[in-house]
């Protein structure tokens, strides 16, 4: 039997397709625009993201079931007749809604959002920018007031698109600071906080199940999972035991680890409680999530200002790691995430001086994503203990030179995946597991130990964050 994964990303869309006899292949990979109409505005088109998907689709073949899985805070509304969008995606890295999120905390309301939904108030989840659409762009206010809109993260819009189905799953849910992380369900009173009406969402449903079906090249083929993609990483790991942990590094890094049947909310704790998956109708699994919103976008950034020309010229530096020689980068192009939730910090370079050359530059910041990646471990350390090596992937875990940083750093194995394509891996086995079948586990990995201790460069780099919060706040001020 094959199946395929439609991973959906912030950058691109991809299909995998995997059979039980251990073949995993990308069948095809579409990129799509990224769009930014404002400072800290971020969107994509849609129509593209649609028309992407179906691509995917078709270039998958003669397959069993379909899983797609999706960005997880990005959200979009549309019209629930012509299933037609209404609003460009707002990217779960937009902060259009500071101003917003700053007057729900100056009216005491972050502790009842956070003893409902697990999560702080911030502009990196869904609600605020749901409640936007409908108050900023008038296709979208007038289709609420005609009683015909629809809103939700974009799985939910991929599938009523493309299936007939108004779902979200479990794990997409507990994304968007909406859904009660007790109860599973839509919350009347965050719902009423952020000023979302309830009757626009989609049925919560399990990670697993009927999607509807998709108008394929081949035929109509079901979809059996939908999942957020941090989430479709962790479960492609092979993450399932409590202190199991994943770090992806794509455009953002996320870290998770498993807490198992239990719902695990430290208030104290700023990693946030979130539903990994479910299966059907056994209970749900939990994890706790810390999130750096710049990791491999910082590059890719790095790239664009022609500090650096292709990827294969960053594996290795000739000098010692810039923070030794007192450069610090703070990779907060988007905000600051765990355990810090400032989405109004950005960047810095502290330190630069005229010896500094574009190189300096690029190795200060991969090893600034390093030090962000070990201050959320330290983060889960503080919850309970962490199972052996840390497994990574995507695109920075095939740099040599971040890899052995970051076991430096961590003073901890790292296994990054020989096949990187964890992701949509994970999102095949959950659509497998959807039909009563499954994949055997084929990831492989390297193995990474560390060769120095860079971890007492720690508190140089906090104060470096520091003093970028400390700009954003002097700016906010002015």
């Amino acid at each position: 039997m094959k199946f395929a994964a439609i991973d959906q990303g912030t950058t691109s869309t991809r299909a995998l397709v995997a059979d039980q006899q251990g073949c995993l292949n990308i069948v095809h990979t579409c990129s799509h625009r990224q769009y930014y109409p404002q400072p800290g505005w971020v969107e994509h088109d849609p129509e593209e993201l649609i028309t992407n998907i179906q691509a995917c689709a078709d270039a998958a073949g003669l397959v069993d079931a379909f899983a797609i899985d999706n960005q997880g805070e990005s959200c979009v509304a549309w019209h629930a007749e012509t299933k037609k969008a209404l609003s460009p995606v707002v990217v779960w890295q937009d902060s259009r809604t500071i101003d917003v999120i700053h007057q729900l905390k100056e009216q005491g309301l972050e502790k009842d959002v956070k003893s409902r939904s697990g999560l702080p108030l911030d502009t990196y989840f869904s609600a605020s920018k749901m409640a936007w659409m409908i108050n900023n762009i008038s296709a979208v206010g007038d289709a609420y007031r005609a009683g015909q809109l629809r809103l939700g993260t974009t799985d939910a819009f991929f599938l009523d698109r493309l299936t007939g189905h108004f779902k979200s799953d479990v794990s997409t849910a507990s994304r968007t600071s909406l859904m009660n992380i007790n109860t599973l369900q839509w919350d009347p009173v965050l719902c009423d906080i952020f000023g979302v009406p309830i009757e626009c969402l989609p049925e919560i449903c399990s990670t697993t199940g009927d999607f509807g079906k998709l108008k394929t090249a081949t035929g109509l083929i079901p979809v059996t999972a939908s999942i957020v993609d941090q989430q479709a990483a962790l479960f492609g790991f092979g993450c399932r035991l409590p202190g199991d942990v994943k770090i992806t590094f794509g455009t953002g890094a996320f870290a998770q680890v498993i807490t198992g049947s239990e719902l695990n909310v430290n208030f104290n704790s700023q990693l946030l409680p979130t539903v990994a998956w479910q299966i059907g109708q056994k209970p749900p699994v939990y994890a706790l999530d810390g999130g750096v919103y710049t990791a491999s976008a910082s590059l890719n950034w790095a790239r664009s200002l022609g500090l650096f020309s292709n990827f294969s010229e960053i594996n290795s530096f000739d000098s010692p790691p810039m923070i030794e020689q007192g450069l610090v980068f703070v990779p907060a192009l988007s905000g600051l995430g765990c355990p810090y939730w400032e989405s109004e910090t950005r960047g810095s370079w502290q330190g630069l001086g005229l010896s500094h050359d574009a190189f300096s530059l690029v190795q200060s910041i991969i090893e600034g994503v390093a030090y962000r990646g070990l201050e959320i471990i330290q983060s889960m350390e503080e919850i309970g203990p962490i199972n052996g090596a840390i497994v990574i992937d995507g695109g920075m875990s095939k740099n040599p030179y971040f890899t052995q940083f970051l076991a430096n750093v961590l003073q901890r194995d790292i296994k990054p995946a020989r096949f990187s394509e964890l992701t949509a891996y994970g999102a095949a086995r959950l659509a497998a597991i959807g039909l009563g079948e499954d994949l055997d586990d084929y990831t492989e990995y390297q193995l990474i130990t560390p060769q120095a201790n860079y971890q007492h460069y720690l508190p140089m780099f906090k104060k470096a964050c520091s003093m970028a919060s400390n700009w954003a706040a002097i700016k906010s001020h002015h």
